[in-house]
């Protein structure tokens, strides 16, 4: 018995054919609406994650700024500057960690339960914890 490669194509063409006649186009129109993301949700979507980072990078950068933050960076022999140029090169997720730290720094501290002392390690962790990722990287 010898392989026909002409029959064979054409047996494959038909089944292929068979089956885009068979399933219905509005079905397949279906699914394919159904996966497709509009222009105007992506939009929102990269529109809230850029706000997001450019919030958690002024809580940052507002938290380093305090005349504290300066005077226990430079007592930790750590260039102020520096480390809210590293800021910039955080990932989102670690930006966001690290807002949250400070947010949660300058609360405590706000009401009372931080000492000045407890507050400048927090600075200087902070600004160690961005100058190691940055490095890292």
């Amino acid at each position: 018995m010898n392989f026909d490669f002409k029959q064979a194509v054409r047996i494959v063409t038909a089944c292929l054919l068979a089956t885009i006649f068979a399933v219905p186009q509005n079905l397949v129109a279906q699914a394919v609406a159904a996966h497709v993301v509009s222009p105007a949700d992506l939009h929102k979507a990269a529109v809230s994650v850029t706000q997001s980072r450019q919030h958690n990078q002024q809580t940052i950068e507002s938290f380093l700024s305090s005349e504290k933050a300066v005077k226990a960076l430079k007592a930790a022999h750590m260039d102020p500057q520096e480390v809210k140029t590293a800021v910039a090169s955080l990932s989102d997720t670690e930006l966001a960690q690290m807002a949250a730290r400070a947010d949660g720094a300058q609360a405590n501290f706000a009401a009372g339960d931080l000492s000045d002392r407890d507050l400048i390690w927090i600075i200087v962790g902070i600004a160690a914890l961005i100058l190691i990722i940055v490095a890292v990287r």
